[in-house]
């Protein structure tokens, strides 16, 4: 197998993907913290929000065109002193789990947030979730406060891990 192909994810070509890939994780564990499966206009206005806030959706193709998985970057909260942090967020597809395709694309991440000049990266992970966990510190990333018992899923409590990526840009931050 070569090496899988980095694209900029769009609606038209990989909305459905990215809406199975979600969907298995909404379903399946407790990588979302939500019940209900996403639906075509929820892609619709997920793509819509990227578009707007300038964020990028970066997936990985195989060979016969198969979205492998994608990861993104969004707003962390939606005020102006914020605007030089980043939540992100990874999903590989069930069929591709466990062969370093969410490493490749934090890495891609990583060098996308870089590069669009944001300085603070954070991940909320399920504390639970050792793989994820260990993929961010792997890279870098640091813990830096959990928050306990704020999500129920599948009949227990579950606490969000934040690890934090501090960057080194931008070069030149504006405060206002």
């Amino acid at each position: 197998m070569s090496s899988p192909q980095v694209v900029q994810c769009t609606l038209e070509e990989h909305g459905e993907a990215i809406r199975e890939i979600l969907n298995d994780a909404i379903v399946n564990s407790t990588a979302w913290f939500d019940y209900e499966p996403r639906t075509q206009a929820n892609m619709v206005a997920w793509f819509e929000a990227k578009r707007v806030g300038n964020y990028p959706v970066i997936g990985l193709i195989n060979d016969e065109g198969v979205l492998m998985g994608f990861g993104s970057l969004g707003s962390f909260r939606p005020f102006p002193a914020n605007k030089y942090t980043v939540e992100h967020s990874v999903y590989v597809h069930k069929d591709f789990r466990g062969q370093g395709f969410g490493k490749q694309l934090l890495e891609l991440l990583i060098d996308a947030a870089t590069k669009l000049e944001f300085h603070v990266m954070l991940g909320g992970i399920d504390a639970s979730n050792t793989a994820s966990i260990h993929l961010h510190t792997q890279l870098g990333f640091v813990h830096v406060g959990t928050l306990p018992e704020v999500g129920y899923k599948f009949g227990r409590w579950l606490d969000l891990a934040f690890y934090q990526l501090t960057l080194t840009t931008p070069g030149n931050p504006s405060g206002s």
